[in-house]
């Protein structure tokens, strides 16, 4: 897919989430009040959060998207990484604050606490059913176009889910006779939030440093670039992370007796084939380095 169709593809699912989580956000937030459940109100939170974490995404895709330019000869792409970087901070301090609201419930008046009603339950799988759906939809979309901000948003989406577990286990068992348990889940959708920002976070950082790929795409990198006529050697082979793009850079042993455009004839299948079979490769740098051939005999 080209850029702007992988643009359109991010919108879609983006509105499409957007649109869920204002309604779920509605919903859990009533349900929430109306059943006296904090969990469920740190859940409507949550997915309210969600709302804005998606906005991101949209402005980070738009603006990874543009052509390189003169202040931006290499591209935009670590855009992406930005937005990613962002929601993982929403998403911390989303985590804190219900952490932190669970936790002074729990050291209050334990008499204080009501037991929620039947509605938070339904509220609840309702939830969870809607946002791992969401998680799919979302995942889906990402790995097709190989977006960081989409995927990271996806996850988002899978964070609501399991504090939405966490909600309906503390709700059943509020209900149950341990009222005590429904702020609990509180603090346990807090640690779920918090994993998956921590997550998002370490991810975009790498791939903003520059980061090398794994020894087992160099590897196939080698073989392929082995593969081309004329190529004696890989002198050396090196690759970074550009946002979700990669950049090789590759040196090339071949017969220093051959004539300079047979070189650098071979120095083009390599740029071809790595560009061609490695997708993800924006820009291939070959090298040539003259070797002595001695015959044989």
């Amino acid at each position: 897919m080209d850029k702007k169709a992988n643009e359109n593809l991010a919108m879609q699912v983006s509105f499409v989430t957007i649109l869920g989580n204002f309604l779920l956000t509605v919903f859990k937030l009533m349900a929430g009040v109306a059943a006296h459940s904090g969990a469920m109100v740190s859940d409507a939170i949550h997915s309210a959060s969600d709302v804005l974490s998606t906005f991101v995404v949209i402005v980070g895709v738009k603006l990874s998207g543009k052509e390189s330019d003169k202040e931006h000869p290499f591209g935009h792409e670590r855009f992406e990484c930005v937005a990613a970087l962002i929601l993982s901070v929403l998403l911390a301090f989303t985590g804190l604050g219900i952490g932190w609201a669970g936790i002074q419930n729990i050291l209050g008046d334990s008499t204080a606490l009501v037991v929620p009603g039947r509605l938070a339950l339904i509220a609840a799988v309702i939830s969870i059913v809607s946002k791992e759906a969401m998680y799919w939809y979302t995942r889906a979309a990402a790995k097709k176009i190989d977006s960081s901000a989409l995927m990271a948003d996806a996850w988002h989406h899978r964070s609501d889910a399991l504090s939405s577990v966490g909600s309906f286990i503390g709700i059943l068992g509020a209900r149950l006779g341990l009222p005590v348990l429904d702020p609990v889940a509180s603090v346990v959708i807090c640690l779920f939030i918090l994993k998956a920002a921590f997550d998002i976070f370490r991810d975009a950082i790498s791939k903003m440093l520059d980061t090398a790929c794994s020894d087992e795409v160099e590897a196939q990198m080698r073989e392929v670039v082995l593969a081309q006529d004329g190529v004696l050697g890989v002198d050396r082979l090196q690759t970074r992370l550009f946002g979700d793009r990669i950049y090789v850079e590759i040196d090339i042993a071949a017969d220093g007796s051959t004539p300079l455009s047979q070189a650098h004839e071979s120095a083009t299948m390599v740029h071809d084939a790595i560009e061609e079979q490695f997708p993800k490769v924006k820009h291939c740098m070959v090298h040539v380095n003259p070797l002595e051939v001695h015959p044989v005999g």
